[in-house]
This record gives C-alpha cells, structure tokens and sequence, in this order.
C-alpha cells in the first residue's frame, strides 16, 4: 500500500511538472508569436515611410538577427529576429504591386517560428475621386459621390443646412480640413477623416514607365500636338469582336482596337477632322466633312452616304440644309468612319484610306478567326489580349495627344503624354455595374492616364448643333442616341479632368433626365483621379450635368500598371514551416 501511494504521489508529481512544463513551453511560443507579428508590422510601417526600402526584385534584409524588446523596453534574452521584406508573385507590377514580409525569430534554445505577411500597394483606382489640390471649386447640394473621397487639400462644400449638402456615400478623407463640413450628408462610417498624411500624386515618371511596357506589347504610337485641347490627329476606336460565335464578346481573345490618323502631313484641320470639331458657324454645317445624308443615287441598287462637304446644293434629297435639319437619322460622325465614303461604296464598308487620313494596320499576324469575323478590316484590328498578342502587357501607350472612343473588351490602361480626348462613349462589354464578380475573367477595366488633361470634347457626336434654315431649324444634326455621354473607366489625368467649353453650352440645350442643361448627362462608371479639380458644367445649365458612380472593382483589380499611392496595406498572413528554413529557397519558391 505505501509503494502504491508512493507511485500516485511520484506520477501526480510528474503529471504537475509536465503540464508546468507544456504551460512553459507555450508560453514561450506565444512570446516567439508576438515577436515575428510585432516584426512583420514594424516592417510594412518601415515601408509605408519610406519608398526606398523596397527593392525592386528579390529581397532586402532589414533586420538581421537583432535583439528585441517587450513592451516595456527591456531586452528578451537569447531571442533574435530577422526581417525580409520584397516583392512576391507576378512583380512587373501588371497586376499591381505585391510584395511579402517575412519574419524568422529564434530563442537560444534553438525554438524558431517563421511567419510570413502579403502587402500590397493600394492603386489610385481605388478612388472615386480624388484631387491633390481643389482650388475655388466647392461641392454643391446636388452633388452626389460614391466611393472613398480623398484630397491631399481643403475641402469645400457649400453652405446649406446641416446634412443637406453634397452626398458622400464612401469616407471623405482630406489632408487638410472641410470647410462647411456640416452641411454633408455622410453615409459612410467613418463619416469624414481630416488631417491625414498627404499622398503622392503621380508624376510624369509614372507615365513614362508605361511606354516601356506598350513598346513590349507593340502598342507604342506617336501621334502629335497639333488642334485645339479637344482636338488630335489620332483616335483610338475599340472593338469587341465574336470571334467563337456564341454570340457574346467576352472570351479572353475578343478584345481589339483600331488606330486612324489624319492624313500626312498633319495639320491643326486633319485634328478637327479625326475629332468632328463643329464649323466655325451653323451655316458653315452644309460644308462639314464630318456630316451627310443617305441619298438614293449611286450605282446597283444601294443607298449611299454623301457628305455636306461634296455637295452644298441639288434637289430637295440632296440639299445639306434639308438633311441636316431632318432630324431622321445620326449623320455626323468621327475622321475615318466607315459611312463616311463620299458615295463610292455602300455604307458602313470599310475603307483603310480615305481622303483625310488612313487606318493603320496592325503589325503581327491575324489570326484566321478575326479573318472569318470581320473580313474587310482584319488586318486593321490590332488585338490588346495576351491570347492573340503574347507580348501584349495590357498598355497602349501615345506620345501626343488622342481621341478614343468604343467598346472595351478586356483589362486596359491607356496613356497618352498629351490630351486624351473623350471623342464619343466609351464603355465596356461587361456592365460594370452588374452581378459579374470583381475576380471574373469577363470583367472589363479601362485605365485612362494623360500627362495633361482628360477631356470631354465639344463635337457634333457629345453636343447638339443645328444648320442654318431649312425646313426644321430647330433640329439636332443626329437623332435615334441618347443625347448623354458615357464614360466607363478610371480617369487619372496630372493636370485635370474637364469638359472642353464647359462654360458655353450647345447650340441647342439637351436635358439630363428631364433638367435642361447644356449637353445632357455625363454618366462616368470609375473613378478620377487629377491633380486639379476641372469643371464638367455649370449650375447655371452650361455644360453636363454629372452622374458619377463608383466602380468597386478597380481597386481591387486596377487597371494594368496603374500608379499606386506607395502605401503598403495588409495582406493575408501565413505560418510557415521552420524546419530547415532558408531565406533564399523561400523566396524564390514565392516568385514565379
């Protein structure tokens, strides 16, 4: 019986001195823990402070083996950390820019635990707008914005009763403060943020980088600089085309572009061409090469397009002024427009050179399916998707000025060292604000970066305008579209994003779901992003009136190459294997 007692009391002494020992033993662990996470955000904060830490490939030792300390300053004996930070997974920055930091802390009893944290630079697509400085402008009680608001200056908003001023439906951040703050009407939480640090805005460096990847996709153009602000002597058109036949223009190899430019050698006249600037008068409409009508003469049994410029009299079909004041159907259109073929072939055939400019054609090989799809103009679509151009880096770069306008299929970031000019709508095969998710293939983002200004332009497709006489005076120079404008993409412009003669109106007032205004509703699905705050309109009815939302995918699947802010936020946080760990053979198992 004592042997037996003896026994329970040694194995009770045993089991309390094992479980003090488990207890010890993860006591110590949570400490390790605490260390390597007090490591990976001292790290992402060190970052955050400084650019120059983060190298551009591989990886940067940033704490080798060095003491650590609790949180009252005192030394924890025998415990050394070492932190690497770099970037990860894809880092030519196509993406975004991603990165890694990792932590590996070691006791002298040989304990180690490795722990690893993603970070990523937030783009400025996740912005539905932002400014570095805001000027005189202030929001009004009728402004509506969704999505995060940023300004690295004052904010202003007008003086109204509390809560019924300009609507905020995302967090309103600003660098300095919010003069009338009371009179939003905030929607988010938190409400507004003042005082924050200021954020770099892009430079033209972030612009010329872009060249570099376009030259890699062969989607380098040069334009120039000659017309007005609203005007160039380039265009892009773009395209999506069914090439399998399912009757959609989503696949992942359906995505084009075509590039006009005006005849050589270029003028300030080829610019207004390309653009459809509007004649110095209405009268002067009867001459406009950009405008026609349909007329039955011509050869076999076709219709045929005649422009104004052919022709300034003959019978009542043919006479300008009729046409253009009928108001029975669109007939002004953009420099290199297939209808525009002065009646040598039927509408809508394409023509690669007329005579005020050419389309040029694309330097690779055409695949046999866009051959079978669109025969005449093949060779003239010049495919942005990595399917039918594996060079293709998701960049087209210009160094001038250009006007775009079409349908886009694919992800897209579109730089110009110029204007870049809102010629007609652009939007994408994918509604973007529909139920597709933000990480679908189908998804469309268009990025629209200008060394200068993004411009709304002042044509005879974006305003209305009326010929001189006639029998219908009054009448717009198209009918069957909608007299608004639409606009998907994210603007970034390092000057600003405009409307051309905002302060002007049109010659005939269009109205904004049922309010009269200038030109019509602008609907832009994005964000913009510009380094002043540019008029669209005024409250006074001149110009557009703006119907802006936000597009909560760009943020997290910006547009490729886009600029970021240079703050590193977290990512997804990892436990890593510590046996036989090597820095270098983890790294380079991160980094394809």
């Amino acid at each position: 019986m004592v042997v037996a007692v003896a026994a329970i009391a040694a194995g009770a002494s045993f089991l309390g001195l094992n479980t003090q020992l488990i207890a010890k033993y993860h006591n110590r662990l949570s400490m390790l823990e605490s260390v390597a996470d007090a490591g990976l955000e001292q790290a992402r904060s060190a970052l955050n402070a400084s650019k120059a830490l983060y190298p551009d490939t591989g990886y940067v030792v940033y704490e080798n083996a060095v003491d650590v300390t609790d949180a009252a300053g005192s030394k924890i004996p025998g415990v050394k950390r070492s932190t690497y930070v770099g970037p990860t997974g894809i880092t030519s920055g196509q993406y975004g820019v991603f990165g890694s930091v990792v932590t590996v802390v070691q006791d002298a009893n040989g304990n180690r635990i490795v722990r690893r944290a993603e970070t990523a630079q937030e783009s400025f697509a996740k912005f539905a707008y932002f400014t570095d400085v805001e000027g005189a402008i202030v929001f009004g009680k009728n402004d509506v914005l969704y999505g995060p608001v940023f300004s690295n200056d004052n904010i202003q908003l007008e003086a109204v009763a509390a809560g019924t001023g300009a609507t905020f439906f995302g967090t309103v951040r600003t660098a300095q403060t919010i003069t009338s703050r009371a009179s939003g009407d905030y929607r988010a939480s938190p409400k507004y943020i003042e005082n924050v640090p200021a954020v770099p805005f892009p430079t033209v460096a972030d612009l010329n980088k872009l060249k570099v990847q376009a030259t890699i996709g062969g989607t380098a153009l040069t334009s120039s600089s000659l017309g007005d602000e609203g005007q160039a002597t380039m265009r892009i058109e773009f395209v999506a085309v069914d090439l399998n036949g399912d009757g959609r223009m989503d696949g992942p190899d359906e995505g084009f572009m075509k590039v006009y430019t005006a005849k050589s050698p270029l003028t300030a006249a080829g610019a207004a061409w390309v653009v459809a600037t509007p004649p110095t008068s209405s009268a002067a409409m009867q001459a406009s090469a950009n405008c026609g009508h349909v007329s039955a003469t011509g050869t076999g049994s076709h219709t045929f397009f005649k422009r104004f410029a052919s022709h300034a009299s003959g019978s009542t079909q043919d006479k300008a002024g009729w046409a253009i004041d009928n108001g029975t159907s669109r007939n002004c259109y953009l420099g290199g427009s297939n209808i525009l073929n002065d009646g040598t072939t039927p509408p809508g055939k394409f023509l690669a050179t007329d005579s005020y400019g050419s389309w040029l054609p694309w330097t690779g090989a055409v695949d046999p399916r866009v051959t079978a799809a669109r025969p005449d103009d093949a060779a003239y679509l010049w495919p942005i998707s990595r399917a039918l151009n594996p060079n293709f880096k998701g960049v087209i770069h210009v160094t001038g000025k250009v006007a775009i306008s079409g349908v886009v299929r694919g992800k897209i970031t579109l730089a110009a060292t110029g204007n870049i000019i809102i010629a007609d709508n652009v939007t994408y095969v994918t509604n973007p604000g529909g139920t597709v998710p933000c990480n679908s293939a189908v998804r469309d983002i268009l990025g629209i970066f200008s060394g200068n200004d993004v411009i709304m332009a002042n044509n005879l497709l974006n305003a209305p305008w009326t010929s001189a006489g006639g029998t219908g005076s009054g009448a717009r120079t198209w009918a069957n579209r909608s007299g608004d404008e639409f606009v998907q993409g994210v603007v970034l412009a390092l000057s600003n994003f405009t409307a051309q003669s905002y302060n002007t109106g049109s010659q005939t007032a269009e109205k904004c779901e049922g309010a009269n205004t200038g030109r019509g509703c602008l609907y832009l699905t994005g964000g913009i992003i510009q380094y002043q705050r540019g008029a669209v309109g005024l409250t006074s009815g001149e110009g557009y009136i703006k119907r802006y939302q936000y597009d909560a995918c760009a943020g997290a699947n910006p547009p490729p190459y886009f600029p970021t802010t240079g703050h590193f936020a977290k990512g997804h946080y990892y436990e890593v294997e510590p046996t036989n760990f090597s820095i270098t053979t983890y790294w380079h198992s991160l980094t394809p």
